[in-house]
């Protein structure tokens, strides 16, 4: 089960709601990244299962976090499809991976982690 974390920073207030590193669920994977153009930290989707449609014509970009988290599971023979993590804006922006502990993408100090989980999904 992935969870998503409420990160704050105490510095300039920047507020992000991304799992704090690579996380995984039943049926979708996201790896948390900073993007630099954006100045924001996004979950982006490296790994979800699709279903025997999706994998004759397989999309070039990865799905969106919100658009993955509230499909309906896939039925009938699955296969993981993989894609390099990106920026959900724009796949041109300059990204890096993010793991908590690490520093707000605005100022440069680093995030608080929120002791519970403000999402658990699968």
């Amino acid at each position: 089960m992935g969870r998503t974390y409420l990160f704050e920073c105490s510095k300039c207030g920047y507020r992000a709601w991304v799992a704090g590193g690579a996380d995984e669920g039943e049926h979708f994977a996201v790896q948390t990244i900073a993007c630099a153009d954006c100045k924001a930290l996004h979950d982006a989707v490296v790994r979800f299962k699709a279903s025997t449609r999706l994998r004759e014509n397989p999309p070039r970009t990865a799905p969106k976090f919100a658009a993955v988290l509230n499909r309906l599971p896939p039925r009938g023979a699955l296969q993981w499809l993989k894609f390099k993590p990106v920026c959900p804006v724009s796949p041109l922006h300059c990204i890096r991976i993010w793991k908590q502990p690490d520093k707000c993408p605005r100022c440069g100090i680093f995030l608080e982690q929120n002791a519970i989980p403000f999402r658990i999904w699968d």
